[in-house]
């Protein structure tokens, strides 16, 4: 009986193959932490970089209402819980989540950011040309263009990587698995 239940419980990965995983997932992990914190700063009444930003929301976020609050302390929150998958995908075993649906939460998140990202930062490189008309915020243009969309895109680009990283480790601790038992 012991010798069936050590078969069948997965052997960890060697450190090796773990690095590159977890050099993905950190760098995730630490650019959806950055990018929380001045969502998390403007829910407090911070009033720093919201030009960058620019338009409807930052009217919205100088508004101080509840509304306005509620919602940029929301967007923090999700983007702390972005970190938290990141960090959760180095784990070898999670106690929360299959490996097979946080990763897949992962790289659902990780697309839907790379390509929210590269849509925003395409676009926004465009309308600089002037493709739609002169820019009514020029500065909050180039913000975005240079920075707030392209760090969406990394950042997702990261989250993708590291996901199917998740994914190949599993399936090569599965082979590996299956090799040992025969």
């Amino acid at each position: 009986m012991r010798a069936a239940a050590r078969r069948a419980a997965p052997t960890p990965p060697s450190a090796r193959r773990c690095a590159p995983l977890r050099l993905t997932a950190y760098g995730t992990a630490l650019l959806a932490l950055l990018h929380a914190a001045p969502s998390a700063y403007w829910a407090l009444g911070g009033t720093g970089l919201l030009p960058t930003v620019g338009g409807r929301p930052e009217v919205f976020a100088r508004s101080g209402g509840t509304a306005s609050v509620a919602l940029l302390a929301a967007l923090a929150v999700l983007k702390l819980a972005g970190c938290l998958v990141a960090l959760a995908l180095v784990r070898a075993r999670s106690r929360c989540l299959p490996w097979w649906l946080l990763s897949g939460v992962a790289l659902a998140g990780g697309l839907v950011l790379t390509l929210y990202g590269g849509v925003l930062t395409l676009v926004g490189a465009i309308a600089l040309f002037g493709a739609f008309g002169p820019p009514t915020d020029v500065t909050a243009l180039y913000w975005h263009v240079l920075l707030w969309d392209p760090w969406f895109l990394l950042w997702g680009a990261l989250l993708t990587i590291a996901a199917l990283r998740r994914f190949r480790l599993a399936r090569w601790a599965a082979s590996r698995d299956r090799d040992e038992s025969v």
